[in-house]
């Protein structure tokens, strides 16, 4: 119960984040003063329903998607899919904490070159289930098909895309540190 309630405050603050908006702006929308909302964000302040519910209308994601509280009693995993930097993800995962699992699907011509190698903490594991994935890797470029794996330290500077006409969907596994680089905002 505990690491659900301390996973309110940083994802109050990515949907903030998202949405480009500020503390005063939220304030504003529901009611709830900057000071606190800042404290919930922090972890400083315990999310209440009172709290919460105004938000989730702000945000406008139902209340337990805010909270994110795990379902009891059935593992089946309810993907839940997102939108970032362009990119579908689709969750395969649902405990916090370690690696995460998606399903992601990158549209046609994404990104356009010029392609901008990033660099970060961590390791990924890319598995192409269809379409053609480009994959610079340092000085070196790849092309990947269906059935094809890679797996890549993430200090080395990369860029995965699409030059194709078609989506590619890919299944990837993430560490704390790449989810962060690619799934959060």
């Amino acid at each position: 119960m505990q690491e659900v309630l301390d996973a309110v405050g940083p994802r109050l603050r990515a949907l903030r984040s998202e949405r480009a908006v500020t503390l005063a702006q939220v304030s504003e929308t529901t009611g709830i003063s900057v000071s606190t909302l800042s404290r919930l964000e922090s972890g400083q302040r315990k999310p209440t329903l009172e709290l919460l519910l105004p938000l989730a209308r702000a945000y406008q994601v139902p209340l337990d998607e805010l909270v994110d509280a795990p379902e009891t009693g059935d593992p089946r995993v309810r993907a839940k899919p997102f939108t970032r930097h362009g990119r579908t993800f689709i969750p395969l995962t649902r405990r916090p904490g370690g690696v995460q699992a998606y399903k992601v699907v990158i549209p046609a011509h994404d990104p356009r070159p010029p392609y901008e190698p990033a660099t970060h903490e961590g390791y990924e594991w890319l598995y192409v289930l269809s379409g053609r994935l480009f994959l610079v890797l340092g000085t070196k470029e790849l092309e990947l098909g269906a059935g094809e794996v890679v797996e890549f330290d993430t200090r080395t500077p990369h860029v995965v895309a699409n030059r194709g006409d078609v989506p590619v969907e890919m299944i990837g596994l993430f560490g704390p540190q790449g989810e962060r680089m690619h799934v959060r905002s």
